[in-house]
């Protein structure tokens, strides 16, 4: 009984044909070596100076104390105390965080046994196991009937035996200590409660004394009848034991000696070279531990690096720095302890210098557009300007424009202050302490100061301009180099990707341009190619050395060198940033839109800073009391600035050119109505008398006829007058005009040239001229014709000399207008031709104000024959008085009109004139019944009309004139 609770070694099978097992005699005479600390049972590094690969022998250490006389159960070996927590799975929490379930691979020297294996032996067997069943069954065996009675009858025995022992004895969870089953066992009842002993008391607990020990003996009775029945198979087990000690000494020397043998093996054979690939795995750890030690020396002094380059302001290589130093410590440095706070203060710094560019671009913007613009157009510090942009641009950073355009608006204002502060600082006549505003300063100059001011700010407006496009022009080659290097990288990881795929191996790419140093010396990109070389160079130097090791060496390192190729080359080179900080092309795209936006912003606002540069000196009224060559000056210098900047900018700014038209506008009104004033006097103070025409005047006719609708430059004085002549020549034929023509012509030249140096007011223009033909027009038919000029002028009468003469100049100004009008066509955009039409209702007007003069002229002859012929009588003396008359009136009428008017003009008023006297001849000689019929009275009249016909005749330009008098006699029914 005692024997059963010692734990005796796990027995084994003999060879001996009785299968007898056999325990130690003496198992407390085993010696142990004394216990030493246990290794680490998941060790990720070596932990000793024999490296990973080396574990217990069992050959070499069989007789000292190993591993393997641990009697530790397998979890409690297995739980890795490193690990703070303790996952629920039982391989992690045994194995560690990196165990990885992995399919066992089958073994090749053991074969997969199946029921097809055993098929032939149940084959043969089958059939003896039926019939052995079925003979058992029937005839059972005479030992098998005694011994089942026998069984029968003890156990029947036994069984009321044991049912005399209460139940409660036979429980599972039997225990005295709990007073219920304490009390159930001794019941306390039949004992007196008085302090004293009683006999009765005394014969209770003797009677409960014998009980017990009655229920005992069952037990132990039982107990030894149930040993009896094994006892037959206990003895055997004992006597074989004894054999089989034999047995298990003899193979435990033989063991012995083949051990010995192996060991000397190992010393001779495996002990020398395993030694040289522990130590050669030694030294490969030492040297990737130094370069790693390398490394965060290098990484340790980023910081410090960082405050260099920050302190020149080497943005891009400081974000570079900290970029390549987060990569490291992700990847070569992860889990380092003393570094665990650097990346959250590499951060910061990053936050740090992104405040840092956005405040030195502003300080840059401000010093580039705030400089001098006399200076050179130059961009200032291209490379510093360049390197903002790119660390802008890698921060994604993409509001910098706005902080540009911001001070760019606030240098524009600057601009035009300065020049009107030097401007004034230059001229005496203005106090600056009396007059304060910088509009007040503009509005006491003269029109020449201010129009040099004016020429001053927009020169300094180009210079801005250009320094702008400059600098702009830097920022967007930036962007477009960023640009480039993204699609770049695209191509080439597009390239690479391919290659993988079709099974090329890529050499590792590092750009080794890209390397900060430290202040140390120490480069991170020459730490890491330097483990990376001696790594390769170590593992090129150990494969030999574990070829010829063993598995177990050579299994551990390539564990080793698996672990270190599955972590990521480090490769950076300058331009290769970070994709994920990096704009997207759609953004970049934007950028450089944004960036000539900028410029046009930048035009935008040099207009805008002009028009209230113009706006403060409108503001009294001052331009538009500009004479026409001052405002055409003006309006060249703001044309020409517009052009520049256009072609500067690429950008049509209309607010300035608006604000030129807003105040051409009033300029042109202003321009007409002074003269349309000038030639409303003109007319009134006009005597309707030919004028001598100078050569002035016939020169600038003689331009128009050779196309240059423009005025004359002025001739310096001193040249050669000549003589004034009586008429204007005009393409061959002669004008008599009166001076307010001459002046007219002049006028509407003004319009033209006008026109022409301001392109912009040609429909005004068309509409102020066309007004002003419209005035002329209008005023002179009431001076002319309405006989205003008796009372404006004091004109006696208005005579025919001066009806004809109104007529020619009439007839000039219509020579002119499709001249006007060809012209102005050539200034006007095609859907604005429409408002030429007022040219072609002009000269129908003035066509019938012609008209209507010559009728005026007719009226009056036809007024003086029925006056006349009203009076005659067809009597001697031949010819008659009112003949004399007539013809006197007519001959004066003709030397009257006859140097106006040309031949044909002559030719056609005479015959309508002869007309109305046929017609008021006729009347008369019907009243007075005098008929072509040869009588007396016929033979008069005839007398004077060959009189009329000769004086009419004998005028100028009147001799082939068809009178056909013949017209006034009544023809006959």
């Amino acid at each position: 009984m005692a024997s059963s609770h010692s734990s005796p070694p796990v027995p084994r099978p003999s060879d001996s044909s009785d299968r007898l097992f056999r325990k130690d005699k003496d198992p407390s005479s085993r010696q142990y070596k004394l216990a030493r600390s246990l290794p680490d049972v998941c060790p990720k590094e070596p932990t000793g100076p024999r490296g990973l690969c080396e574990g217990p022998s069992v050959v070499a250490d069989q007789h000292r104390w190993t591993v393997y006389n641990s009697k530790v159960n397998l979890p409690a070996a297995l739980n890795d105390p490193r690990l703070a927590k303790r996952e629920s799975d039982f391989f992690t929490k045994s194995w560690g965080l990196d165990f990885v379930e992995t399919e066992v691979m089958p073994s090749f020297y053991l074969p997969n046994i199946t029921k097809e294996h055993f098929a032939s032996y149940l084959q043969e067997i089958t059939q003896r196991e039926k019939i052995h069943e079925r003979c058992k069954n029937i005839c059972p065996t005479k030992d098998e009937l005694n011994s089942v009675s026998n069984i029968t009858n003890n156990h029947d025995k036994s069984r009321i035996e044991l049912e005399q022992v209460p139940k409660i004895f036979m429980k599972p969870d039997f225990a005295l200590d709990d007073p219920a089953t304490f009390n159930s066992v001794l019941p306390w009842s039949h004992f007196s409660v008085a302090g004293g002993k009683t006999s009765r008391d005394m014969a209770s607990s003797r009677l409960l004394q014998e009980k017990l020990s009655h229920y005992l003996d069952v037990v132990e009775v039982n107990i030894a009848h149930q040993i009896s029945l094994r006892s037959e198979a206990f003895f055997h087990a004992m006597s074989s034991q004894h054999e089989l000690q034999d047995h298990l000494r003899e193979t435990a020397r033989a063991v012995a000696a083949l051990r010995e043998r192996t060991a000397a093996m190992d010393r001779v054979m495996c002990e020398g070279p395993l030694r040289a690939l522990r130590l050669g795995i030694s030294r490969g750890n030492c040297v990737r531990l130094h370069s790693k030690l390398k490394l965060m020396a290098a990484v340790h002094q980023t910081q410090p690096t960082v405050q260099v380059l920050l302190s020149t302001s080497e943005f891009v290589g400081a974000l570079e720095l900290i970029a390549t130093t987060q990569e490291v410590l992700q990847q070569e440095l992860q889990g380092i302890h003393s570094f665990r706070h650097l990346g959250s203060q590499l951060c910061e710094m990053e936050k740090l210098i992104d405040k840092m560019m956005v405040a030195d671009f502003t300080t840059y913007a401000r010093s580039d557009l705030g400089r001098p613009l006399e200076e050179d157009t130059q961009v200032l510090e291209k490379d510093r300007l360049e390197s903002l942009v790119f660390g802008l641009l890698r921060q994604r950073k993409l509001d910098f424009l706005e902080i540009y355009s911001e001070e760019m608006i606030l240098a524009a204002k600057g601009i035009v202050k300065q020049c009107v502060v030097n401007t004034v600082s230059h001229i005496e006549e203005i106090d600056t302490e009396v007059v304060v505003k910088l509009a007040d300063q503009m509005r006491l100059m003269t029109f020449p100061q201010w129009f040099e001011l004016l020429k001053s700010v927009f020169a300094s407006f180009i210079l801005f301009l250009r320094r702008i496009k400059a600098t702009l022009n830097v920022i967007r080659n930036v962007v477009l180099e960023v640009l480039d290097g993204n699609q770049r990288n695209r191509l080439a990881e597009a390239a690479a990707a391919e290659a993988a795929e079709t099974g090329m191996e890529t050499p590792p790419c590092r750009d080794s341009e890209l390397a900060y140093l430290t202040h140390e010396g120490l480069f991170i990109s020459d730490a890491f190619a330097e483990s990376e070389q001696q790594a390769c160079g170590e593992l090129r130097g150990s494969k030999p050395t574990a070829a010829c090791g063993s598995d177990s060496a050579s299994g551990t390192t390539e564990s080793s060198s698996s672990r270190e190729q599955t972590t990521p080359p480090f490769t950076r080179g300058p331009g290769a940033v970070n994709e994920d900080m990096m704009p997207s092309d759609l953004e970049l795209s934007r950028v450089a839109s944004n960036i000539q936006e900028l410029l046009y912003t930048a035009s935008d606002v040099s207009h805008d800073r002009c028009v209230k540069f113009l706006m403060a000196r409108a503001k009294d009224g001052s331009l538009e009391r500009l004479s026409s060559s001052e405002f055409v000056c003006l309006s060249q210098e703001v044309e020409r600035f517009v052009c520049d900047t256009e072609e500067l900018c690429c950008r049509r700014s209309v607010s300035l050119r608006g604000a030129l038209q807003s105040q051409a506008n009033r300029f042109v009104h202003r321009f007409h109505e002074e003269r349309k004033t000038k030639l409303s006097l003109l007319l009134d103070n006009e005597r309707w008398k030919q004028a001598e025409v100078p050569a002035e005047f016939q020169d600038l006719v003689n331009s128009i006829a050779d196309g240059r609708i423009t005025l004359p430059e002025k001739k310096p004085t001193g040249t050669e007058e000549r003589k004034p002549s009586d008429y204007l020549n005009v393409d061959g034929q002669k004008y008599a005009v009166v001076g307010t023509v001459l002046l007219l012509i002049r006028i509407f030249l003004e319009y033209c040239q006008c026109v022409n140096d301001i392109p912009s007011i040609a429909t005004d223009m068309v509409t102020r001229l066309s007004d002003l033909l419209k005035h002329f027009n209008s005023r002179s038919c009431q001076l002319v014709l309405g006989a205003g000029a008796l009372q404006v002028v004091g004109l006696k009468t208005i005579t025919t000399k001066n009806l004809a003469l109104a007529s020619r100049c009439l007839q000039l100004v219509v020579h002119y207008i499709p001249i006007i009008r060809a012209h102005f066509e050539t200034k006007l955009q095609p859907k604005q031709y429409n408002i030429l039409r007022h040219f072609d209702h002009i000269t129908k007007d003035y066509n019938d104000h012609v008209a209507e003069i010559s009728t005026k002229l007719v009226a009056i002859m036809d007024s003086l024959f029925e006056k006349m012929l009203s009076k005659y009588e067809v009597k001697a003396p031949m010819p008659s008085v009112c003949f004399r008359n007539l013809c006197k009136q007519m001959a004066k009428m003709h030397e009257a009109i006859y140097d106006l008017l040309p031949e044909e003009q002559t030719q056609m008023l005479f015959l309508r004139i002869n007309a109305s006297f046929k017609l008021h001849l006729k009347r008369q000689l019907a009243r007075l019944n005098v008929i072509n019929d040869g009588g007396p009275q016929h033979g008069l009249v005839l007398v004077d009309i060959a009189f009329y016909t000769g004086n009419v005749q004998a005028l100028k330009s009147l001799e082939k004139l068809d009178l056909n008098l013949g017209e006034i006699w009544e023809q006959k029914r």
